[in-house]
């Protein structure tokens, strides 16, 4: 007669027992309701364009106005698409947790410069894309203003990002005029002469060199006399008072 292998038939249960469990666990969790929701934002929480009053409005509202909704019922992934959409958040990620709570992580768009043209007011990000203005939070970056030829948008685009990224120039330019040739005109914080950059081309060469000159002529008394400062030939900076 065949015995028992009691090890493996005890071993046989407790597997059952624990998938059971699992199985039971899941399904209760699934069926609980959310009770809360709770909004981070990548960063910190200074200088917010979007408050936190604003998504948990979102998230309500794609939930159907309502937070009493069971786990099971929650899409993830339409949520996220749906602030993903949101003017002014670059990136969403939604996790709900077994306690009951519904968890947004926001990463928020980061304004390069402020466009001005009229009336017309908005920030454009690293991308150019368009950015409205916020009720909550202004952003200390360059005023851009003039006529954007769509065709040269990205070359604009690609001056205000080199503007950006860079600590002095962050700080030192303020204005960055497009007249209706094309060419720039930048202002700066410490001076009033203008910085006669031309049309967007080898952009960081011309950058280079204007922070070659104002860190020397920073260090003359003479800068304070010039009217302008020309950055349009690539070789040499030309001073004008």
């Amino acid at each position: 007669m065949r015995r028992f292998n009691w090890q493996n038939i005890r071993l046989i249960i407790i597997v059952a027992i624990m998938l059971f469990l699992y199985s039971f666990s899941s399904h209760k969790n699934e069926k609980r309701e959310i009770k809360n929701i709770h909004i981070s934002f990548e960063g910190g929480e200074e200088n917010l364009f979007i408050t936190h009053e604003i998504v948990n409005n979102l998230l309500k509202q794609n939930l159907g106005g309502t937070l009493t909704i069971k786990k099971e019922e929650v899409d993830l992934k339409s949520l996220e698409a749906a602030l993903n959409n949101h003017k002014m958040i670059e990136k969403c990620e939604i996790f709900s947790t077994i306690d009951g709570s519904l968890n947004a992580n926001i990463t928020q768009k980061t304004p390069i410069v402020r466009y001005v043209s009229g009336s017309t007011m908005y920030y454009l990000d690293y991308k150019g894309i368009e950015i409205p203005l916020s009720e909550n939070f202004s952003a200390r970056v360059p005023i851009l203003m003039g006529n954007l030829d769509e065709k040269e948008k990205a070359n604009y685009v690609l001056l205000c990002n080199e503007i950006y990224k860079d600590d002095f120039l962050k700080k030192n330019i303020t204005g960055i005029q497009v007249l209706p040739s094309g060419s720039v005109i930048l202002t700066n914080r410490n001076y009033d002469y203008k910085i006669i950059f031309g049309k967007p081309i080898y952009v960081e060469k011309k950058l280079k060199n204007y922070k070659a000159f104002f860190q020397h002529a920073s260090k003359d008394t003479l800068i304070k006399n010039y009217k302008e400062v020309n950055v349009m030939f690539t070789e040499q900076v030309v001073c004008k008072k």
